[in-house]
């Protein structure tokens, strides 16, 4: 079966139908193979996610979307890294465990759904103990989500826009606001309310949105939106970390910081709701130096 679906790919919203077995590639440029650009301690994540000792953090090449200001460019549109087996890739899971991870996250995992059930279950036959954590930005299948019921026991996704418009223009995804709603539904209905111990989320999901510059209103839609689906039944994750891209310049309107009132109005919002489970953030978050260094090699 999981060979069916590298065979005619449609594990992303875009349903390429692109033939991986024989070579080709879709939209987000992965292969047959695993391809990853990084695979260490990262401790840059929520507090319950990296803890003191990191989160033991794959990012996979290869994106299904094209965010015109994401940070992992290199990654996602160039295809920075090095091929790896997924015998291989459970062997990184468990050496991240022996280094002391608090859990494997996995960042932009989509194009490799079936290898990394596959690589996690081979893991797990191994010793693995660790919690799974799916880091994704919500353009996701239920389809492909139904797949890894088992096998994630913490969702990480972002919530990026309620805007059609918006979404399509900066990250060339269609149809996303419902999408990613749809998403989130099967992701809470695996994963349930949060579960902790010793401060580290063990099971449970964290909606991160990324507040963009000038998008105020949609922030809000976003808040009152996770609010009313989910109450506090999930963590919320408010960022103002967003950081202008070189290539940023044909935007204008994105070639700046989050204005600083207009995020803790955004906060306000969260607190006039009543939401207890929000994590924010100070301006020192907005800095490139939280944006890992990819060799496009291993890294030991």
């Amino acid at each position: 079966m999981m060979h069916d679906e590298l065979s005619c790919c449609r594990l992303c919203p875009r349903e390429c139908g692109a033939d991986r077995t024989a070579g080709r590639r879709g939209f987000c440029g992965a292969g047959v193979g695993v391809r990853i650009a990084r695979a260490a301690l990262h401790f840059w994540e929520e507090p319950c996610i990296s803890g003191e000792k990191g989160s033991g953090t794959v990012f996979f090449s290869g994106c299904t979307m094209r965010c015109i200001y994401c940070q992992n460019y290199e990654l996602s549109v160039n295809n920075l890294g090095y091929d790896i087996t997924e015998e291989e890739l459970a062997g990184e899971f468990l050496r991240l465990e022996g280094k002391g991870a608090e859990n494997i996250n996995l960042v932009t995992p989509t194009p490799y759904i079936p290898q990394i059930i596959r690589a996690v279950s081979d893991a797990r036959s191994r010793g693995l103990s660790l919690p799974v954590v799916y880091n994704t930005g919500g353009y996701e299948t239920e389809r492909s989500l139904v797949l890894l019921d088992g096998t994630v026991d913490v969702y990480l996704p972002d919530l990026k826009y309620m805007s059609e418009k918006t979404a399509v223009g900066y990250s060339a995804a269609r149809g996303y606001p419902e999408i990613a709603k749809k998403a989130l539904d099967v992701m809470f209905e695996q994963v349930g309310e949060p579960v902790f111990e010793n401060s580290m989320m063990k099971r449970g999901m964290i909606i991160r949105h990324l507040m963009l510059p000038g998008h105020l209103a949609d922030t809000v839609k976003i808040i009152n939106y996770v609010h009313k689906r989910f109450g506090n039944s999930v963590w919320f994750s408010l960022m103002s970390q967003y950081t202008p891209v070189r290539h940023i310049e044909k935007y204008p309107e994105l070639d700046r910081r989050v204005e600083k009132r207009a995020y803790e109005l955004a906060v306000q919002r969260c607190m006039d709701l009543g939401m207890e489970n929000v994590f924010i953030q100070d301006g020192e978050a907005a800095k490139e130096s939280f944006i890992p260094e990819f060799s496009g090699s291993r890294e030991w």
